[in-house]
């Protein structure tokens, strides 16, 4: 969909090009996520592919045209374009700035209603709440949803995203990630995403491509950069946690052992249960309410002699903690267990129970990545 070729860009008065030389290709429907230290022409890569900022050598090709032929006006109407500082027009309320670009299309205003109340159902906003709200009125996650929105109009095939969540704060960037990932997984789009941030990078993108000085130093897949950086600015731009920045790649549902166990309120007397995880070579046990859902945990640790139905009711209700979503990556179910204190994770799809984890299956599958790495 978008194809850089040796595209160089000398801003007047410099004789150090801003951008040199850079070839990559973003096949269709793929994140590639520009990213490196200040200055080293990610931002400006991204704006050349728009023509905010023109080339001076070298082409850029979307779906095989150069850009350079296209009517800049028209190139951007057909580019979702999301920044930082979001751009949102104060005087306008929420409807009215996503619905910029439609009108420019002329689209009807029967449309353009019913296409604002799908997107921001679509990024998790009320329509009935906040489609007459002016941008003053929201917070600061709920304004980057809205500029999402509107890059979204009119269903282009392409979006750039410049630093989209940086002017947030961490829980509302995370919250944020997570939303644009669950809606990629359904759009599809070609999306060029420019951050600074390593672990932003790896999270939301199906390639990297890490920067320098103006030069593109290394371009894969997540896996390939953390696996084999290229040289000695790479792995230091990495981290010396290469290692667990590699278990964001991975989703703990496909690591984890399937449930051998499950318990209700009838099953919690000590003798039957210990018998029953014995008998299943488990070592950890879901606890399920009335309706069937988990909501706790037990482990062979907690059969102490003495514990009443009670106590194992009790404990298991606190290890609510200790449930997680099988979407979420490896590396943050390391850090619940750290947090938790916890032998095992309760991974879950909904309220159903999916499998454990512990922090032997993480480590036994991170020593097997490596070794099929090497």
């Amino acid at each position: 969909m978008i194809e850089l070729r040796e595209a160089t860009k000398i801003y007047s008065g410099q004789k150090t090009p801003a951008v040199n030389k850079v070839t990559l290709t973003v096949p269709d429907g793929e994140t590639c996520v520009f990213v490196g230290p200040s200055g080293c022409g990610k931002s400006t890569t991204l704006r050349m592919i728009n023509r905010m900022v023109s080339i001076t050598s070298g082409a850029i090709l979307i779906d095989g045209k150069d850009v350079n032929l296209c009517d800049p006006d028209k190139l951007r109407m057909g580019i979702g374009y999301v920044i930082q500082q979001i751009g949102l027009l104060p005087h306008r309320t929420v409807a009215e700035n996503i619905a910029i670009v439609p009108r420019l299309y002329r689209w009807d205003k029967e449309r353009i209603r019913i296409r604002v109340d799908e997107l921001l159902n679509l990024v998790d906003l009320d329509p009935e709440t906040n489609r007459g709200k002016f941008p003053s009125q929201l917070s600061g996650g709920q304004m980057q949803r809205v500029g999402v929105a509107r890059a979204m109009a009119v269903d282009p095939p392409i979006m750039l995203m410049d630093e989209p969540f940086g002017a947030v704060d961490p829980i509302a960037r995370a919250n944020l990630q997570d939303e644009f990932h669950r809606l990629q997984q359904q759009m599809r789009k070609t999306i060029c995403f420019v951050t600074h941030d390593i672990n932003e990078a790896i999270k939301m993108g199906d390639r990297i491509a890490i920067y320098n000085n103006g030069l593109l130093v290394q371009y894969g897949t997540p896996e390939e950069i953390l696996t084999h950086p290229v040289n000695d600015f790479v792995s230091d731009f990495i981290g010396q946690d290469r290692l667990v920045k590699k278990l964001s790649l991975f989703r703990t549902e496909k690591v984890c052992t399937p449930p051998r166990c499950t318990v209700s309120d009838s099953e919690l007397e000590l003798p039957a249960l210990a018998r029953k995880m014995r008998d299943r070579q488990a070592d950890a046990c879901f606890y399920l309410d009335a309706s069937g859902a988990a909501v706790g945990l037990l482990t062979a640790a907690d059969l102490k002699d003495g514990a009443t139905a009670e106590d194992l009711k009790r404990l298991a209700l606190s290890r609510q903690g200790a449930l997680i979503q099988g979407s979420l990556v490896l590396r943050d179910a390391l850090s619940i267990l750290l947090e938790q204190g916890a032998e095992y994770l309760g991974v879950l799809s909904g309220t159903k129970p999916v499998c454990t984890i512990s922090m032997t299956d993480i480590r036994n599958f991170s020593s097997r990545k490596e070794d099929e790495s090497a």
